[in-house]
């Protein structure tokens, strides 16, 4: 369980940042964060993958067009975002529609539907054995949803170069991609997205060179060439379902999982960061990871958020008012 100090450190970086504020509905809504937890829990409860599926859907909301919940509108039309190649897999709608409605029957018209998604990801961290973190809220609901904006996602098959990119053009460092990568310490993923990397990654057929021999075997066994695609496999190998730095060990070592993750160490920048978390004194004078993971995920959380008078707060998540 995370330390009540480290809970105390990250209460104290997070403050109120682009109209965002914590503690946004202690007067309208006071229940609205208990609420979204008790759902998430129940939601963790009952499924084992619920956690990492509403982890990936706030940072797949976040960088299309900001934090504004526009991967949740589903109106059936071919341009919903929801729709988008980048979106492949992305899941956990029904967990925070679940949540909006119990917002709604206690304090309509309140609680926007892009704040649940950025405090149901919160809770999915902790309950994973993760730092609990504040989360500032006061988001608004955006009024578009379109599958070009999300174009630009990154993608499995990015170069580090590619990462760093998208990464500079949302407001996030280098040390941000580290961070937010780390979420894949948590959560499973399919072989159709490792076919690339064992079968197909030098010309002639080759396995990319970075997995660790031993590794790799592993890999084609879960993995066969012309097998079940779906068949799924954990980011972070020996810690597939508690939140922790092991997939930043592994990435060291040859053994992530994900191709991007592996470039994390084929960079110098990117490789300070990992190696920062490791060492004989990284204990007492190095940084937290723990820490440093929920200030990436806050800052993440303001890109491009709707306050004030902007946007909407929608009656249902699926649907513009």
């Amino acid at each position: 369980m995370v330390p009540l100090l480290l809970i105390l450190i990250l209460s104290c970086f997070i403050g109120a940042s682009q109209g965002l504020q914590v503690g946004f509905y202690a007067n309208t809504c006071p229940n609205a964060e208990s609420i979204v937890r008790r759902v998430v829990s129940e939601a963790a409860a009952s499924e084992q993958n619920a956690p990492p599926v509403l982890l990936r859907l706030h940072f797949h909301d976040c960088f299309v067009n900001g934090c504004d919940g526009s991967i949740l509108i589903a109106t059936g039309l071919e341009t919903d975002e929801k729709g988008a190649f980048g979106h492949q897999g992305v899941q956990g709608f029904e967990i925070i529609e679940r949540a909006k409605a119990q917002l709604e029957a206690t304090c309509p018209g309140i609680v926007s539907c892009a704040d649940i998604v950025a405090l149901a990801a919160r809770d999915a961290v902790f309950l994973t054995n993760g730092p609990l973190y504040e989360v500032p809220t006061g988001r608004r609901d955006g009024l578009v949803s379109n599958k070009s904006l999300a174009d630009n996602m990154p993608d499995i098959t990015d170069s580090i170069d590619t990462l760093k990119t998208k990464f500079s053009e949302k407001g996030l460092s280098e040390k941000d991609l580290v961070l937010l990568s780390s979420a894949h310490t948590i959560g499973t993923t399919a072989c159709f997205f490792m076919t690339n990397r064992l079968y197909e990654f030098t010309a002639g057929g080759g396995s990319d060179p970075s997995i660790n021999p031993g590794f790799l075997s592993e890999l084609k066994g879960t993995c066969p060439q012309n097998g079940n695609v779906n068949t799924r496999l954990p980011m972070d190998r020996g810690s597939g379902q508690t939140f922790d730095n092991q997939i930043l060990q592994n990435i060291r070592s040859g053994f992530a999982v994900l191709e991007t993750d592996a470039r994390l160490y084929e960079d110098a920048a990117t490789k300070n960061v990992v190696d920062s978390y490791f060492g004989f004194f990284r204990p007492f004078l190095g940084p937290s990871f723990e820490a440093d993971f929920a200030e990436a995920m806050v800052k993440m959380g303001e890109i491009g958020v709707l306050t004030g008078s902007e946007g909407e707060i929608r009656r249902v998540c699926s649907a513009f008012n």
